[in-house]
């Protein structure tokens, strides 16, 4: 069926043939289905690009996050880097004028 004029030969063929009521029942049931299922791909193609955009929004979110972290562990191993040679800084000091003070 891939154009409506020919649903009406179809149709009327059909009704010519005297078909059962299960049978009518049947071709109105298909027909449904596949009416819903036009509806549904008409949806999704509409929906699609603002779903695609939502996914892309959240992904560049979610990589902003992992990169925020990774700063500031980095900042965070800088700084505990720093603070451990100014006491290693202040250890040497210390050790150095006792050496002073005993000469």
């Amino acid at each position: 069926m891939e154009t409506v004029q020919e649903l009406i030969p179809l149709a009327k063929d059909i009704m010519a043939q005297k078909p059962s009521r299960k049978l009518v029942k049947l071709y109105v049931l298909g027909s449904v289905l596949a009416l819903f299922g036009v509806v549904l791909c008409l949806v999704e193609t509409v929906c699609s690009p603002f779903m695609v955009s939502s996914r892309l929004r959240e992904e560049e979110a979610a990589v902003a996050e992992l990169r925020a972290a990774r700063e500031h562990q980095a900042l965070r191993t800088q700084a505990q880097l720093e603070k451990g040679k100014q006491h290693e800084a202040a250890l040497c000091s210390t050790a150095l004028s006792k050496r002073q003070q005993g000469c």
